[in-house]
């Protein structure tokens, strides 16, 4: 096993968990596309990268700042749901992404490129994968009560806009992560695919959320595997093995 092998299992690892848990908090919400719609969102990001010989996730990662900052500023200035927001920015995004893009590169864009993890990216992809963990096991309870009723999460002293704010943050955060691996075609899938199966094997929220994680981690963990032993594309491969462990939890759904 090779050096750059390893550091691209560790990476998919520590993201795909991260995908997962984030994932469950998203598909509460009812806001399961929203993951999908913010990969197109990067890719401008990621052809500007591209183009001057950067890291894909970091200049995935500026332009979803700007894309999420859009997205809040639309919210607080109208009364359209952050969906319908997401969506605006969306298409928008992928029209000037799609003019930026390097057609040689399109490929890497819209799939991912495993292969080019580097050590200083694993250490990366570690330390941003913890942060969103805590981020999100912090932000958790209350963007569930909010979910709720909002009118009761206001009465417990919680901030919504601010929430919110900080929830589109991590999830930009993980789309940046997500996009080395899979792309920005495939980002939203690592992270609804894992919640949607936990939601058929679990009982309560925490097999819910623990699961979601499992499974984010199986799923990237064999789908790189797969990606060592036959060659065929991490970020399809790793979607493809995720989507599989979604059928088979058809079968023992409770």
């Amino acid at each position: 096993m090779n050096s750059q092998f390893l550091f691209s299992l560790i990476s998919g690892i520590f993201i795909g968990g991260v995908a997962g848990y984030l994932g469950s908090l998203m598909l509460s919400k009812r806001m399961a596309l929203v993951g999908d719609a913010l990969g197109h969102v990067a890719l401008p990001g990621i052809g500007l990268a591209l183009l001057f010989g950067l890291d894909v996730s970091f200049g995935a990662f500026l332009f979803l700042l700007l894309g999420i900052f859009l997205i809040w500023l639309f919210e607080i200035k109208t009364s359209l749901p952050m969906e319908a927001l997401v969506g605006v920015v969306f298409v928008a995004s992928l029209a000037i992404g799609f003019l930026i893009v390097p057609e040689p590169e399109l490929l890497e864009a819209l799939f991912g490129d495993i292969s080019k993890v580097s050590f200083e990216m694993m250490i990366v992809s570690i330390i941003f994968s913890l942060l969103i963990f805590l981020v999100i096991n912090r932000i958790y309870p209350k963007m569930i009560l909010a979910n709720i009723s909002e009118d009761l999460a206001k009465s417990e002293g919680i901030k919504i806009k601010k929430e919110n704010f900080i929830y589109l943050l991590s999830i930009a955060t993980m789309v940046a992560l997500g996009v080395k691996i899979v792309g920005s075609l495939l980002v939203g899938a690592l992270v609804i695919i894992p919640a949607a199966t936990a939601r058929n094997l679990s009982k309560n929220l925490k097999e819910y959320y623990l699961g979601s994680v499992v499974l984010g981690i199986l799923s990237c963990l064999f789908g790189i595997l797969l990606f060592r032993l036959t060659g065929i594309l991490a970020g399809p491969s790793i979607i493809l093995t995720s989507t599989l462990f979604f059928l088979v939890s058809l079968i023992f759904k409770r």
